[in-house]
């Protein structure tokens, strides 16, 4: 008989995975899990650090959502939201988003995933310019080191070398500006303040060298997840939404891995007042138990929408599955109990001990610094603190540590700039977070003593 490990290495194709490497190692493979922890095929129990890809909310076996499911299922597997059709639970997850949304955003449009969002986003960028007769606004900014999926448009605008090498991207009009990472980018005694102003003006400069009547939109993660868990220094979305005004440049908040309580808010654009005319949502908008991802748009991009649709006969995008009722139904339920049991608030409760312990981190050598804010952080990993030289890039520090972590039972994830993040399930209680960073605190010094 075929093993599961080799039948994965004759029959699948992993993404964001070296191949040559998987068909040596084999597939890590996960069978079961039950609240903050998932067991693996050799029946180790591991507290998964990452909630999956920071979208786990309310962790592994939440029986709500399970019925929720298996109700809709029974009562109307599929339908679509084409041509004037809806499903009730459509309707009521566009009424419950538009309702949790910062003010101003009126219309929901559902997709499948965090990267169909930001293509969709681009797209009624697009489609809003020249709705207005401004058909030259087509270029994008985004953000060395952020992360907003891997579809064409989605991939372009990521701005990691990974999701773009081999592929030919970026395929359409992007300026990547500055990562706004303080510890790392600063000058000297520069203030969080003083860099944000820095920031802006550098953005300022930029749009201006490019004709702001070439740029159609700004995005941006309140806090970047996969590029390291980059926390925006004090005023920074303040600042740049004020060059975005003076330009008419929109702004696309990317709230896939922010939204729904992850920086302690409903929305990471809510901790960083940050008024978004367009925001992505996807992951923990049904606890990632289906695919379901959304657009929200603002009133006045929607009225334009609208006069221009009938010029042109139809608002012409979408996609099969976008809104599926099952899909949908999770999600609502999943919004239910966010509200039926507090999760929010529990995130803001337990996120002054999570910040303590990751800030714990901070006096280990290895460490360069620790951040955090709500339920998601990291630690950034050098090699001399008093300058902040990191590791060889071939050392692999932060996969190293990882790999550490996860002999001691824990899932973490290296990303970029030799960083180790942390994003564990919404649900998590204090002595979950203490075992989690004691198991942390392990994992590097098996890792420094291994030098």
């Amino acid at each position: 008989m075929t093993s599961l490990n080799e039948a994965d290495r004759q029959f699948a194709l992993h993404p964001f995975t070296n191949l040559s490497g998987h068909q040596a190692d084999g597939p890590f493979i996960i069978e079961k899990g039950d609240g903050v922890y998932v067991w693996d095929d050799q029946g180790n129990r591991l507290l998964e650090g990452m909630a999956g890809l920071w979208c786990t909310s309310l962790g592994f076996n939440e029986q709500r959502l399970i019925d929720a499911a298996a109700k809709q299922f029974a009562q109307l597997p599929y339908s679509h939201m084409f041509t004037h059709r809806s499903t009730p639970p459509a309707i009521e997850l566009s009424k419950r988003l538009v309702e949790m949304a910062p003010e101003g955003i009126g219309k929901a449009f559902f997709v499948n995933s965090g990267s169909e969002a930001v293509d969709t986003a681009v797209k009624m960028a697009w489609y809003y310019n020249n709705a207005l007769g401004r058909t030259a606004k087509k270029t994008i900014i985004a953000r060395l080191r952020g992360y907003h999926g891997v579809t064409v448009a989605a991939g372009s605008l990521t701005g990691l070398p990974y999701a773009q090498d081999g592929f030919d991207l970026p395929a359409i009009p992007v300026m990547h500006v500055e990562t706004p990472h303080h510890y790392r980018h600063a000058e000297q005694g520069e203030s969080e303040e003083a860099y944000a102003s820095r920031l802006a003006q550098s953005l300022d400069d930029q749009i201006m060298k490019a004709g702001a009547d070439t740029i159609a939109a700004f995005i941006a993660e309140p806090v970047m997840g996969a590029g390291g868990v980059v926390i925006p220094p004090k005023t920074y979305f303040e600042k740049v939404q004020a060059v975005l005004k003076k330009h008419d440049i929109l702004f696309i908040a990317d709230e896939v891995i922010c939204g729904f309580g992850r920086t302690g808010n409903t929305w990471g654009s809510d901790t960083y007042n940050i008024q978004p005319d367009i925001m992505t949502c996807a992951k923990q908008l049904s606890s990632a138990y289906l695919p379901i991802g959304a657009v929200l748009v603002s009133d006045h991009l929607y009225d334009t929408f609208q006069d221009y649709s009938d010029k042109l006969g139809v608002f012409g995008t979408g996609t099969t599955y976008g809104g599926h009722p099952v899909s949908a139904a999770v999600a609502l339920e999943t919004l239910n109990i966010y509200e039926s049991d507090n999760i929010f608030s529990h995130v803001k409760a337990r996120a002054p001990h999570f910040k303590e312990r990751v800030q714990a981190l901070q006096n280990h050598p290895l460490v360069g610094q620790a951040r955090s804010v709500g339920l998601i952080g990291a630690i950034e990993l050098v090699a001399d603190k008093s300058t902040k030289e990191q590791y060889p890039a071939e050392q692999k520090m932060a996969a190293k540590v990882m790999a550490a972590a996860r002999k001691r039972n824990l899932i973490l994830r290296a990303t970029p700039g030799d960083s180790v993040a942390f994003c564990p399930p919404l649900i998590i209680n204090d002595d979950q977070i203490d075992e989690m960073f004691d198991a942390v605190a392990d994992a590097l010094n098996d890792v420094h003593s291994s030098l």
